[in-house]
Parts: C-alpha cells; structure tokens; sequence
C-alpha cells in the first residue's frame, strides 16, 4: 500500500492554480481542458472550483484522473514534488519479489499516474525510480478494468494476468473495494494505515485488518 500523503492538497493548491495561470491555452494543455464539460471551462476559475468539487465528492471519471495525471508529470518534471511511501513498503516488496510473488497495481488513479508516482519515489539520497520493484505484471485503473466498487473489475483483472482468483490477494483500504474484491473470488485485507478513514465496529468484524506489509505471510509463487 502506498500513501501519498497530502498529494491532492498538493495538486489542488499548487500544481493546478500554476498549471491554469501559465498553461491555459498552450497546446500541452488544451486537450486536458477541453476534455471538461464546456460550463465548466469556461475560465480558469470555473475549472479549478469544478475539479475542487469532483475531488471533495470523491468522483472517478476519466477527464478528471488524466488531468491529474498531467499535473503529476508537471510536478515530477519539474522536481517539486515526489512520492512518500510508508517505510515498510519498499523492503517488504523486495522481499516478495526475491521469493516470486507476482505484483500487480490497481488503483482509481490513471496507470499513467501511477508509473510517475512510483518513477519518483523518495529516498535518503532524492528520488529513485521503483517502477520495476512495484510491478512487472500488471497496471490496472477505472479505464482498463472498471471500478474498483464492482466485482466485475476484479474478475476482469485475474483474466487478463491469467490468475487464478482464489490464489490472488487484494490490498486495500477502502471497504467497499474490499466486498468487490471477495465478491469475485479473491482473498483480500483492508489494510489499516494513519489517515485512512476509520473502520466502524461492524466492518472490523467481518473483515481481515493489518497495519504492515510486514503482517502478512504470502506463499512463494502467490500473486497480490
């Protein structure tokens, strides 16, 4: 599990005011604009309050996830942001790939996000592509398997890796995704982490928590 922390305030209040002050009708960027529904590109103001407003609701549509996607790229082009992961991540994932598990990432975040996310990753001495570590057998988003709420995606998904659903482990954070995932046939945990939204009573109690990558035991071969 990845947290980037505070990463949509960053692209709300910084990359994106600069992006439509400086960009707004450069040929880099027009094609992001234009891909809003026209009320709401009307100025670059309308814009920013109309992506404020689809954030705060949490809505997945795809004008939204490539024009974040293009923020990222600005950002991490021009170094003034790079990706926080939670100290357990890159160690626990060495070692499941040393052992030969196959890894594969679906997020509600457009693959193209993801791959920059994971090509600046912070460490002691900057920032270090971790691209190969973090996957080398799949890149799944709401455009190439479908939403992360339906059962559908995640038999979608196993399809395409050729897995088989019941030897396949979701992590997630989100409960909802969770039930999805189970739906279809996969094992999953809802993985615990510092500024997630809370786990009622109810939902602790039907579903597998862990706080680390460090609490799970994989078999050799396994796929997650």
């Amino acid at each position: 599990m990845v947290k980037v922390e505070g990463v949509q305030n960053v692209l709300l209040d910084i990359a994106l005011p600069n992006v439509l002050a400086a960009q707004w009708d450069s040929p880099a960027f027009t094609p992001y604009r234009d891909a809003f529904p026209e009320e709401h590109r009307t100025s670059p103001s309308a814009l920013q309050a109309h992506v404020e407003d689809l954030t705060k609701r949490d809505v997945k549509i795809a004008y939204l996830k490539n024009l974040q996607g293009y923020l990222w790229h600005e950002g991490y082009r021009s170094g003034a942001y790079s990706t926080p992961l939670f100290h357990d991540v890159v160690p626990q994932l060495k070692q499941w790939k040393g052992e030969g598990v196959k890894l594969a990432i679906y997020s509600s975040g457009s693959v193209f996000a993801q791959q920059l996310l994971f090509q600046h990753v912070q460490s002691t001495t900057g920032t270090e592509n971790m691209r190969d570590l973090m996957t080398s057998d799949g890149w799944f988003d709401t455009i190439n398997a479908g939403l992360k709420t339906e059962a559908i995606s995640y038999t979608k998904i196993v399809a395409m890796l050729g897995w088989q659903a019941a030897q396949t482990l979701f992590l997630t954070d989100n409960v909802k995704e969770y039930d999805a995932a189970v739906e279809a046939g996969l094992q999953a945990l809802l993985v615990d982490r510092p500024g997630n939204a809370a786990v009622s009573e109810a939902e602790g109690a039907r579903v597998v928590v862990v706080e680390t990558l460090s609490d799970i035991a994989l078999e050799p071969g396994a796929k997650k």
